[in-house]
């Protein structure tokens, strides 16, 4: 690392480049969420099914985020696993209005959660209760009680109600998101500097 870069690094001008795994069942609005998120003139105007994943990169006021927008769809959801290690955080969408699925839902995230690469690391998950705008919507309290996420001790978390369409909620989360990405970078730094 040169001089420049330590100096920028110190001054907090260099933006600090994060893996983010953007989870969740087929149709539960990941890549509308992801691309609200993009810069507007760099958005998608229309949304189609994602087939194995997509790779999104954008940045906010202090972090480069490079999002893997991974397929819900059951058959490719074997390929979660490969982009565990390399992660810095995980957005997990769920479809509220989809009270049938939310088992489905669960067990995925049991299932990543307990994962060799993701279960020893505690790196943020942010939750979207998606799609709140629907009529049989649940609320995301009732989300994060059917998923029992009060159950996840070892991982900071954070659950949003969102309408990916209209980008309500997606701010605040990302917000959240990055507070936490950020603590765990200045973490890391003062362990680094005290070793």
């Amino acid at each position: 690392m040169g001089l420049l870069d330590k100096l920028s690094g110190w001054l907090g001008l260099r933006k600090k480049k994060v893996n983010v795994l953007c989870l969740g069942l087929d149709n539960s609005g990941k890549t509308t969420i992801i691309n609200q998120l993009k810069p507007s003139n760099t958005q998608a105007q229309e949304i189609v099914p994602t087939i194995g994943f997509n790779v999104e990169k954008f940045k906010s006021s202090s972090l480069s985020f490079t999002v893997f927008d991974m397929s819900g769809q059951s058959r490719y959801r074997n390929l979660w696993e490969h982009y565990y290690k390399e992660s810095n955080a995980i957005i997990f969408v769920i479809d509220s209005s989809d009270k049938l699925r939310m088992v489905v839902a669960k067990e995925e995230l049991d299932t990543l959660l307990n994962h060799e690469d993701i279960h020893n690391k505690k790196i943020p998950v942010l939750f979207f209760a998606n799609k709140t705008d629907l009529r049989d919507a649940l609320s995301s309290v009732k989300v994060s009680q059917m998923l029992c996420l009060e159950n996840i001790k070892d991982k900071p978390w954070h659950i949003c109600a969102s309408n990916a369409i209209k980008g309500e909620g997606l701010q605040e989360g990302l917000d959240w998101l990055q507070d936490q990405i950020t603590q765990s970078y200045q973490n890391n730094e003062q362990m680094n500097d005290q070793a």
